[in-house]
C-alpha cells in the first residue's frame, strides 16, 4: 500500500472532503496538522504551498481535493509493490 500522508487544518471543508474520500475507498493515511509549525514547516518544504489539503503520496505531492489523482498514484504503488516481489531465476 502506499504511504500517504495528508496536511490539513480543522476548519477547511476540502480536507474533510478528501478525508471521507480516503476512508471511504479504504486508503489509509497519515493525518497532519497543519496550524502546527512543526507540520507547516514539513508541508510547506515538501510542496511549496501554503493552502491544504496538501497530500504526499510516496513523494508525489498533490495539492487540494483531488480524488483522480489520489487513486492513479495508489494504483501506481500498488503495481510498484508488487513488481518488487517478482523474482526471476
Amino acid at each position: 500500500m502506499a504511504k500517504l500522508t495528508i496536511y490539513t487544518t480543522s476548519v477547511c471543508l476540502w480536507c474533510k472532503k478528501t478525508k471521507d474520500f480516503l476512508k471511504e475507498n479504504k486508503i489509509p493515511y497519515i493525518e497532519k496538522d497543519a496550524t502546527k509549525t512543526v507540520n507547516q514547516k514539513e508541508m510547506i518544504k515538501k510542496s511549496g504551498q501554503i493552502g491544504v489539503p496538501v497530500l504526499d503520496i510516496n513523494g508525489t505531492i498533490i495539492v487540494g481535493y483531488a480524488p483522480d489523482e489520489i487513486m492513479k498514484l495508489i494504483k501506481k504503488g500498488e503495481k510498484n509493490k508488487c513488481k518488487e516481489g517478482i523474482k526471476s531465476d
